[in-house]
């Protein structure tokens, strides 16, 4: 089973060199200190930052550099600091490349709730409708199963939806898996001593698997 950081390292291979990609708030926060230092790629907030580096060591933080989850960044050689209007700008005219989020519920059509905390007053969905509708490719990073124990990838989403149809693969703290266009989650690897058994009985809505799936590889 992974923690936090483990689902942040199996993020980072997803990665690829020449992406824009934008972090979400949480888990996909630390995606930026897992990607290999050979790639370039660019990390954009939506709270107006461009070149997001990886969190800084605490004799470099700078209280004036923040990401959208209020946590201090570093940033990279050519960075820019600019408006959130011209941040959704970029997010809206399709500039991101890949929008890696949180999640409360996925549904195996691919439908996310993730602004909604049960129990909780929010202030409202902020940035994750703009970012679902307008990213090319969505990664959610995100618990299998509630403290409760019930499931989180449901056959239909419970909590108000944010988007419709748009995720695209799902890295959680038991697997990873692929939403099909066709609807149904369909099982790539294993967390680290995690058995085939425990995700079919952490997975509400359909799951699919096909041949040996094998035990995913953490860098």
């Amino acid at each position: 089973m992974l923690d936090k950081v483990g689902i942040a390292k199996r993020i980072a291979q997803e990665v690829r060199d020449g992406m824009y990609i934008n972090l979400g708030i949480g888990i996909p926060t630390l995606v930026a200190n897992y990607i290999p230092k050979n790639m370039n790629v660019v990390l954009q907030s939506e709270n107006g930052l461009l070149g997001i580096g990886p969190f800084p060591l605490e004799e470099n933080i700078d209280p004036d550099l923040i990401n959208a989850g209020k946590q201090t960044i570093t940033m990279m050689p050519g960075s820019a600091l600019f408006s959130s209007a011209e941040s959704f700008g970029m997010i809206r005219s399709g500039k991101v490349d890949l929008t890696i989020l949180g999640a409360m519920e996925v549904s195996e059509m691919g439908d996310i709730a993730n602004w909604k905390v049960p129990g909780k007053m929010v202030k409202g969905m902020g940035g994750a409708m703009d970012l679902v509708a307008s990213a090319k490719n969505i990664i959610v990073a995100m618990q299998h199963c509630s403290k409760e124990g019930a499931s989180k990838l449901l056959r239909k989403c419970s909590l108000p939806i944010t988007g419709l149809g748009c995720v695209k693969k799902i890295v959680s703290d038991l697997a990873v898996l692929d939403v099909l266009p066709s609807g149904g989650f369909r099982l790539l690897e294993r967390a680290p001593g995690v058995s085939i058994e425990q995700i079919k009985n952490a997975t509400e809505g359909k799951l699919i698997i096909d041949g040996n799936i094998p035990e995913m590889k953490l860098q």
